[in-house]
């Protein structure tokens, strides 16, 4: 449902009735503090508007992020002054300029099958989303870890923070970006092949396909919930669809491509439209998609809550409710070519009454979209960000703790030949499930303290008979996040375990990285995971990626992101937080993102490389 705003804006334009456009601080103090001044960890702060480009802020609020305000109840000239008044700067239309980046002419892209080379595509490297890279595609050794240096840094022109995870397929880097541009780097120099602009910012993972005529295929979704296919060659548009018409619908999880078909999860921004008083919370219900790769034909789309949302009251002010809602599906999806089915893990409801399905690990026929299990891992954990305001705003009744299953779920094989699906929920619980017997619990084990940001986040890996894991449980040191601005915790959160997989029990736990001496830091790390044979990389809020030793957890190589860089696109970069994304391995090289300003922690701008030292 619309705001009630929203609706009187639309029945004013209806008539024809003319307005005169507002300054920029009217329409901020108007349509944007709300939000923006409450300093809701999982609201940029004003503060972290003003380190973004002005274009950027008007990208945000005509197609991205913030289309729903920005479309509704902004003029063009409105969206442009509120913009400027944020960032104090003018507005540019080319603020996004790579002048001086572009890679020299190249020989025809693929010269042979770019998969018989070194390469991670999508999210998890695979389709179990294992996120362990093999001996031959990472061609590192563990005792080499020690010589990794910087090679070169890419930074996203005027973002303060950056969430793709690369995909490196045929000596080429595709990335997306908080601005919407996707870019094809050089995976050696960090140059630009080419560019394409979506219409909203690219969260999630790039992931290249095969198609039919023997091409190969970019597939990527954006924040207003567009499912995109580029030409892998130069970056021409192949085709695109709405994957879902709601207003805060977003993909925010990686692409999965399977025999001709590419499978795409929905989620959506309504939880945080519900902290609007006049907002009639909520109707949105997570999906999984499927599509023809070659042609975007639609095949089948599934919800993850199967009943219609319908009226189920009102608010103490009056406002309709509506539910079941929610049950977004945050991270990529998983594929089992054995029983062809395919995994994945929901959030939260929105509102009552709670479906059944949220904070759960679904089953679906990968052929049909029928749904052929559920596991819940918590079970009535209906919330939105409304029960985080004072007074709460649209917070269901008996609120839960919004502890999503929000981590793509990993498919294993043990060496005994049992075969092993993991959950991962913010409740700080990994669940052992068994896919050969319709997802019967084999074990659960509690790994993390848990909480809103806390607990097991974007992703862990498995290596054979064990996981590891890295533990977010980000605190901040007001209990009142939302009347105290959001300062981290310093000493709350992070660590990395290794779980044996076969009975659930802890190997081995290394201690969080320390925040002694640095000013904005938590130890928190919620980014995910990634393993080649020997060793992981685990990258945490205090801008560190460490490499372990999986064995031990001992650690092997340590780099401290947070600091200025000079960029190969020539671009200002600096590194900072790293959340979210995983480092990614390919061809002796590593490559991952830092900066991200979101919960107060540091924002920055950068993808980084690493290599071993030239051979004199």
């Amino acid at each position: 449902m619309l705001q009630r705003a929203t609706i009187a804006f639309c029945l004013f334009m209806l008539f024809i009735v003319p307005a005169p456009a507002r300054d920029g601080e009217t329409v901020y103090i108007a349509e944007c503090a709300t939000c923006h001044n409450s300093n809701t960890p999982r609201t940029p702060t004003f503060d972290v508007l003003k380190g973004l480009e002005t274009g950027r802020i008007v990208s945000a609020l005509e197609s991205g992020a913030m289309r729903i305000i920005g479309t509704f109840s902004l003029t063009a000239p409105e969206r442009i002054a509120v913009a400027e008044y944020i960032t104090g700067d003018a507005y540019n239309a080319n603020w996004k300029s790579q002048e001086g980046s572009q890679c020299a002419a190249a020989d025809q892209w693929p010269a042979t099958d770019p998969f018989a080379d070194p390469h991670w595509n999508g999210w998890g490297g695979n389709l179990a989303n294992t996120r362990s890279q093999t001996a031959a595609n990472a061609q590192l050794d563990v005792e080499q870890i020690p010589e990794l240096e910087l090679k070169w840094a890419f930074a996203f022109p005027g973002e303060t923070f950056v969430e793709s995870q690369p995909s490196v397929v045929g000596g080429r880097i595709f990335v997306g970006s908080p601005s919407g541009t996707v870019y094809a780097l050089d995976a050696k120099s960090g140059c630009i092949h080419w560019t394409f602009q979506a219409e909203a910012p690219v969260k999630a993972p790039v992931s290249i396909g095969a198609l039919d005529d023997g091409s190969f295929g970019v597939f990527f979704g954006d924040q207003a919930g567009r499912v995109y296919s580029l030409n892998a060659v130069n970056g021409a548009e192949r085709w695109r669809d709405i994957g879902d018409d709601h207003p805060s619908a977003r993909v925010t999880g990686g692409v999965q491509l399977f025999e001709g078909k590419v499978y795409v999860p929905m989620a959506s921004l309504e939880e945080g439209l519900a902290m609007d008083p006049g907002y009639e919370c909520c109707v949105f219900r997570g999906s999984v998609i499927a599509y023809r790769a070659d042609t975007g034909q639609r095949i089948w789309k599934q919800y993850t809550i199967k009943k219609l949302p319908a009226k189920i009251g009102r608010t103490t002010t009056g406002d309709l409710q509506f539910g079941p809602s929610g049950a977004a599906v945050w991270s990529a999806v998983t594929i089992d070519t054995k029983l062809r089915r395919i995994y994945l893990g929901t959030g939260d409801n929105y509102s009552n009454p709670p479906s059944g399905t949220s904070d759960s690990v679904l089953a679906f026929d990968l052929d049909s979209g029928e749904l052929a299990w559920n596991y819940e891992g918590l079970g009535g954990d209906a919330w939105n960000i409304g029960c985080m305001s004072t007074p709460k705003v649209n917070c269901p009744e008996n609120e839960g703790p919004d502890e999503d299953m929000g981590a793509s779920p990993i498919l294993v094989s043990l060496p005994s030949g049992k075969r092993l699906l993991i959950g991962a929920q913010k409740t700080g619980v990994a669940h052992a499930l068994d896919p050969d017997n319709n997802g019967e619990l084999v074990w659960r084990k509690q790994l993390a303290e848990g909480g809103v940001q806390g607990g097991l986040q974007w992703g862990q890996s498995t290596d054979s008979g064990v996981l590891y894991a890295s533990r977010s449980d980000l605190g901040w040191l007001s209990e009142e996040v939302m009347v105290a601005k959001p300062v981290i915790d310093p000493n709350q959160g992070g660590g990395t375990l290794a779980v044996d997989l076969e009975t659930g029990e802890i190997l081995w736990e290394a201690d969080p990285v320390s925040c002694a001496g640095r000013e904005v830091c938590s130890p928190a790390a919620g980014a995910a995971i990634t393993t080649i044979p020997g060793a992981l990389f685990t990258g945490s809020l205090s801008g560190e990626m460490r490499a372990l030793d999986t064995s031990t957890g001992e650690e092997i190589w340590r780099y401290d992101t947070v600091r200025e860089y000079d960029t190969v696109n020539g671009a200002n970069g600096r590194g900072g937080a790293i959340e979210q994304a995983g480092a990614v391995i390919v061809g002796g090289m590593v490559y991952f993102n830092s900066g991200y300003s979101k919960w107060g922690a540091l924002p920055g701008n950068v993808l980084l490389a690493f290599g071993l030292p030239d051979k004199q």
